[in-house]
């Protein structure tokens, strides 16, 4: 056992222990944290205008704060762009972590002082629990790759700006940077292609035992590590390759192609990062559900999934959900975003402790015709049907088709295959059946002939890359829409039809 190995065993056990005892005080350290946060935001600009003097319970927060997204936000974050100190917490951000939301456009969340420990801590945790949980501390004695945007920052409003991931890059701990992999110059590339490019370089004869990013990039980095060396298999190249690390999309559509490219066993852990805040890890290797992250600068409320359009939806606090439900996560930090909604929706599996998993996002649903058709539903359906057929898919996304030539209105997938079905017909009529079997309204829709059944459009190879590319946001943390409303992404894609 080398040194980095030895030192991480009594350390992940420190941490193990600490996180196991949050689990036993989760709500009542919800409760402390909504109450620090009024108290050191009452001199803000938002607090005066919100009265946070007046706040003395949850109830009163609710009143006095209401749900905002980031178009809402905007205004405040445009006066502290412009030098304002004390706008949304004390004093100004550190950072501005720059992210191309699907809807706004560009947009710049703050990191504070108070905030940045959350994004590292998080991620640590989530490696110390593995190592404390499972006993393989190995790991840490070779190298590690993290699939991320570029370290270097440019400078918004006199404040520091890029990736998250870029900005978490600093604080990787000097005992581990011998350890990291790509290179910094590798790593400050913009261009996708010609920096994954240089990854596999790098690393394709190093010692790889921990890989880290989101699975449709890190599935593009096996692949091409594979056509640089005679169609190997990943744990051929990397004998030593002991833990995934994912997070930022479901893993379940990408794992059967992913578990073929590594063509051997790897540990893996599931993370649940985003700009606003690190929020929730897997905190037992191959257990379902992310240990919510509840004493760490954020305080969560959840509003039922089908009420998050309306005026006034409710808002409930950690102590009031229930597993099975659907909920939009909501938000309040110590960087200042208060009652934020991020766009995502969770379903709690556990809350004895409070574990959940990522279902979709807000914004992202089919509901041209009433259905309501969420993120979680199709990609069971998708994963069945696909089992049933031994077919693999590389990427897919659905759009509604209302505007037909001939016959009802139906859902159109975009797949692109890996190893498609023998009988295309037979797998549509499964998947239609699996999310019918899921959506009672879908189910409604189709039985009483107000949609016809879907319809696949196969895709040729690399079509998701080469859409992404034309809209200038091909890999990083940068991820392909499942499901929407409109037509934009299904139009651009008829480009790339089989």
């Amino acid at each position: 056992m080398k040194i980095k190995s030895f030192l991480a065993k009594p350390y992940a056990s420190i941490i193990h222990s600490r996180v196991r005892k949050g689990m036993v005080t989760a709500v009542a350290d919800q409760q402390a944290i909504l109450q620090q946060f009024v108290k050191l935001g009452g001199r803000t600009q938002f607090g005066i205008e919100h009265g946070f003097v007046n706040i003395k319970t949850y109830e009163d927060f609710k009143k006095a704060v209401p749900i905002r997204d980031y178009e809402a936000f905007a205004p405040y974050i445009e006066k502290i762009k412009k030098g304002g100190q004390n706008i949304l917490w004390k004093g100004k951000p550190i950072y501005f972590a720059k992210t191309s939301g699907t809807t706004s456009g560009v947009k710049y969340i703050p990191i504070t002082t108070e905030s940045i420990s959350n994004h590292i801590n998080g991620a640590r945790d989530a490696l110390l629990c593995y190592m404390a949980e499972s006993g393989n501390t190995a790991f840490a004695d070779g190298r590690m790759i993290f699939l991320s945007g570029s370290p270097e920052l440019e400078r918004v409003g006199g404040i520091p700006t890029g990736r998250l991931s870029g900005i978490v890059n600093h604080y990787i701990p000097r005992y581990l940077r011998g350890n990291q992999l790509p290179s910094y110059e590798t790593n400050c590339i913009e261009d996708w292609e010609e920096k994954l490019d240089k990854i596999v370089n790098e690393t394709m004869k190093e010692n790889m035992t921990l890989i880290s990013g989101i699975p449709p990039w890190m599935q593009m980095y096996f692949d091409w590590l594979s056509e640089r060396n005679e169609g190997k298999k990943i744990k051929e190249l990397f004998p030593e390759l002991k833990v995934i690390v994912h997070g930022g999309v479901n893993f379940e559509p990408y794992k059967a192609r992913l578990m073929d490219s590594l063509g051997g066993d790897v540990d893996m852990i599931e993370t649940f990062p985003a700009s606003e805040g690190f929020f929730a890890f897997q905190d037992v290797p191959g257990q379902e559900g992310l240990l919510l992250n509840t004493n760490s600068g954020i305080f969560y409320e959840f509003v039922p999934a089908n009420e998050i359009a309306n005026e006034n939806p409710t808002r409930l606090s950690l102590a009031e959900v229930k597993t099975g439900e659907q909920y939009a996560l909501i938000v309040s930090t110590n960087a200042g975003l208060w009652a934020y909604n991020i766009g995502d929706t969770v379903r709690f599996v556990s809350t004895n402790p409070y574990r959940l998993v990522v279902t979709g996002r807000t914004k992202h649903y089919i509901s041209a015709f009433g259905e309501h058709v969420i993120g979680e539903e199709v990609e069971y359906a998708m994963l069945q049907a696909s089992r049933d057929f031994n077919v693999h898919i590389t990427e897919f996304t659905i759009a509604p088709a209302i505007q037909v030539s001939e016959g009802l209105p139906y859902h159109e997938w975009f797949i692109e295959f890996e190893v498609p079905p023998t009988d295309m017909d037979a797998f549509a009529a499964a998947i239609d059946g699996y999310l019918a079997g899921k959506n009672i309204y879908y189910n409604d829709l189709i039985t009483g002939h107000i949609l016809q059944t879907l319809k696949i459009r196969p895709m040729k190879k690399n079509a998701f890359i080469e859409y992404m590319k034309s809209i200038g946001r091909l890999g990083g943390q940068n991820k392909v829409p499942r499901l929407g409303n409109d037509r934009k992404v299904a139009d651009a894609l008829t480009h790339w039809i089989a």
